[in-house]
């Protein structure tokens, strides 16, 4: 709209204030959602990289996977009814490399699925970040807790539990260093309701990666910053427009006076909020991307499309809502009574 372009152009600096603080806010709040899916990613890609579905975990575990113990009967059962279904059991621990040097690693073995890495007696398979660490296809590993070794045979891509690489290894191996027969788990892929099992609990996968340790702690006071920076930038949009509207009464009641609309007003005030937010977003989607691309490897940030498409819209609705709801005043305002104020 002609009128709002030319109020912009007139109080140039006004605008450019706003829009520089909501660039700031925006900016701010793709970082920490960039950081906040990155440490999830890096918190529990095992687990999410899942399919939809439930997980099974026994009772007397209290929401505690590595103390879960599935009986091998209910187990067998599970598996012959849901043909799909796998058990694993996943457990943290170390791995020594050829030079004697520790690596923390999540252990993890499954029954036979193709959602796991089918891995032979006596060989390992590592999520990708140990390569970037320096072992290579083929090198020995040790445990203290095992009596042979590992021989390196594959690195499989982002596959990490409570940020730690995961290591694929056979049954075998495993209860020789956990002193486990059971598995601790047992997930059945699908979207129809879970069975109720006796002496098992049932998570869906949010509820279920809510269990792992830090994993909620981390991921609700990240959000919770998230979007206390978008009701922020909520604010600032009406408690701007709310100051403009009072300095510019006069000017609504002339324009009120000569017939224009009250939804014509709102419809200068929302270009403008469009414009400045639009503004913003571009130069901060613009450089939260290049940082996501250029931000070191070991930093967990991952920010997505989806994340930033989310993000925007939001910000523009509660753009919206903030200016909207500092422009009551315009509603009610009389064109006689606001031309007698004058414009301040």
């Amino acid at each position: 709209m002609n009128i709002a372009w030319k109020e912009m152009k007139k109080n140039k600096g006004r605008f450019l204030i706003l829009g520089s603080i909501v660039f700031l806010v925006s900016l701010l709040t793709f970082i920490i959602s960039g950081l906040a899916h990155g440490l999830s990613e890096d918190n529990a890609a095992l687990i999410k990289d899942l399919p939809d579905g439930h997980f099974y975990m026994s009772k007397d575990a209290n929401q505690t996977n590595s103390l879960s113990k599935i009986d091998t009967e209910v187990q067998d059962h599970m598996l012959k009814k849901h043909t799909d279904a796998v058990a694993f059991s996943i457990q943290m621990g170390f791995l020594n490399d050829e030079d004697d040097k520790q690596r923390s690693v999540a252990f993890v073995t499954s029954t036979e699925s193709e959602l796991f890495v089918k891995v032979n007696k006596g060989e390992i398979v590592l999520d990708r970040s140990m390569e970037e660490k320096g072992i290579k296809m083929g090198d020995t590993l040790t445990n203290n807790l095992y009596s042979g070794t590992f021989v390196v045979s594959g690195f499989v891509d982002q596959k990490k539990f409570s940020h730690a690489p995961v290591a694929f290894i056979n049954h075998q191996d495993y209860n020789e260093i956990y002193r486990a027969n059971e598995m601790q788990l047992i997930f059945v892929p699908g979207k129809n309701s879970p069975d109720s099992v006796t002496g098992l609990d049932v998570f869906s996968k949010k509820q279920f990666l809510n269990t792992i340790s830090s994993y909620k702690a981390e991921q609700t006071s990240l959000n919770m910053i998230v979007w206390f920076l978008v009701v922020i930038s909520g604010m600032l949009f009406g408690i701007f427009f709310y100051m403009m509207n009072v300095q510019k009464m006069g000017l609504y009641g002339i324009l009120k006076a000569i017939g224009v609309k009250t939804r014509t007003l709102f419809q200068m005030m929302w270009t403008q909020m469009y414009v400045i937010t639009g503004m913003a977003l571009t130069i901060s989607i613009a450089l939260s991307q290049i940082f996501n691309m250029l931000a070191p490897k070991d930093m967990p940030f991952s920010l997505t499309l989806e994340i930033t498409v989310q993000l925007s819209i939001v910000f523009f609705m509660i753009g919206f809502i903030g200016a909207t709801i500092s422009g009551i005043r315009i509603k009610k305002v009389e064109p006689l009574q606001a031309i007698q104020q004058g414009e301040v």
